[in-house]
């Protein structure tokens, strides 16, 4: 009798985290589904004629696809110049804010300096001030230095990102002083160590935090809008909201136009995305 309860208890067990296992994986589908929504309206939208546009009825996969709405926004806008100049805005201030915000961490975290443990609180305490408290001085200071309508006033601003050293700090943190010794015995000079040494072991941190500040400025809007103020001069967000006409609806071009502006960060994204997810680990294991 005991011979044949035991087996189906075990299969009842077995089915019961089946289906507790089917039910996660259809929540968390679910769930990023959700998140594709919007982006699958804009994808659908920007593929439509003006006629199945203004359609009453939501149709998802368009009846008929047209291209004319991205003809209409590359040939009625300085799109690609947009393009360029964000590009060189995001990349620019990526690159800066990765060399110098590893570098103020690498001096904090492996570097005996007095007052170390001041200037990390002062950086911490920055988070505290908001960013628009810090907009009227920062503009009047951009404007005597005559960088108007130039990229510098937006990479400049940017290049200072706290968030970034605090980021760089925790992961720093982790790697071992032995290796800092060791190397200090080989020879090594204080910058060989950092650059030989350190930012090869630190590549996801590296990695999170390139892709974290791309995202951030590609998409920032206000400031590149107050010092930004020449067509040429637009970044993409601005210059999506600045063809809008304002007696016009036309949510074919607009849905186009965003999904131009988009589509780079998903490429960054798919580049850096295992390195994203290693730094991930690699915190979450040692945390």
């Amino acid at each position: 009798m005991s011979t044949r309860t035991i087996p189906l208890v075990g299969n009842r067990k077995n089915t019961g985290e089946t289906l507790k296992m089917a039910g996660l994986y259809a929540f968390l589908y679910g769930t990023a589904f959700l998140f594709l929504l919007p982006y699958i309206w804009m994808m659908s939208t920007s593929l439509k004629t003006e006629q199945h546009v203004f359609s009453q009825v939501p149709q998802w996969i368009p009846p008929e696809i047209t291209f004319e709405w991205y003809i209409a926004v590359l040939t009625g806008a300085p799109m690609i110049q947009w393009f360029l100049n964000t590009l060189l805005i995001a990349g620019a201030t990526t690159v800066i804010v990765v060399v110098l915000n590893s570098m103020i961490a690498f001096s904090l975290t492996k570097l005996e300096w007095p007052g170390k443990r001041i200037v990390f609180g002062v950086i911490i305490a920055s988070f505290m001030v908001p960013v628009f408290a810090n907009m009227v001085p920062l503009f009047a200071l951009i404007s005597r230095l005559g960088l108007v309508n130039n990229p510098l006033a937006v990479i400049l601003p940017f290049s200072a990102m706290p968030i970034g050293v605090f980021l760089l700090v925790q992961f720093f943190r982790d790697l071992p002083d032995e290796i800092i010794e060791a190397a200090r015995l080989d020879g090594f000079s204080t910058f060989q160590i950092y650059y030989r040494i350190v930012l090869p072991l630190m590549k996801p941190a590296i990695a999170a935090l390139s892709l974290y500040t791309f995202v951030y400025t590609w998409n920032q809007f206000l400031w590149p809008l107050i010092v930004l103020q020449q067509e040429t001069a637009f970044t993409l967000p601005v210059g999506i909201v600045a063809m809008q006409p304002t007696q016009v609806f036309q949510p074919g071009a607009e849905m186009a136009g965003t999904l131009l502006a988009v589509l780079p960060l998903f490429i960054v994204f798919l580049i850096l995305q295992e390195h994203l997810v290693n730094a991930v680990q690699a915190q979450g294991t040692v945390g």
